[in-house]
């Protein structure tokens, strides 16, 4: 058996650095627990994300749907169905496949997204009321450089 001394080595600055952020991220699941919190009784997580899809995206299939959220299409279709219970969203047959429907925004959607916009913005200014502009401003372009860099 060669043997030679292990040796292990120190973590580089560069490796402790990214493995801090590792450890960040996962402490933004519990952000979006929390602000989740703020949604009300009929709009679970998932619906909330249908709708914000819907608006941001468009019109669009379930599968496309599916595909924007990262989720099983059992998963959305779930979520869809809820949602279109309440009438946030109309699905309507696709003109170029009458086997598939093409998810739309309903007005009451919009109405519903505005809501959820407003609940999210006190609970975020209540959080972060003893942030300066300033490092909320920083916040906000660090985390679209993340997103884009992903």
């Amino acid at each position: 058996m060669g043997g030679g001394p292990v040796t292990t080595q120190a973590p580089t600055a560069r490796g402790t650095r990214y493995e801090e952020l590792a450890r960040r991220l996962t402490g933004i699941g519990a952000v979006k627990r929390d602000l989740a919190r703020t949604l009300p009784a009929d709009c679970p997580p998932g619906a909330a994300a249908v709708l914000t899809v819907l608006d941001r995206h468009g019109p669009m299939r379930l599968s496309r749907l599916s595909e924007l959220m990262a989720v099983d299409i059992s998963v959305s279709s779930r979520h869809v169905a809820h949602v279109a219970e309440r009438g946030w969203i109309d699905r309507e047959t696709d003109p170029g496949d009458g086997r598939c429907r093409i998810l739309r925004l309903t007005p009451a959607g919009r109405d519903l997204l505005a809501e959820l916009g407003a609940r999210y913005t006190v609970a975020l200014e209540k959080a972060l009321a003893d942030w300066s502009a300033e490092d909320i401003d920083t916040l906000n372009t660090l985390l679209a450089r993340l997103r884009s860099s992903f």
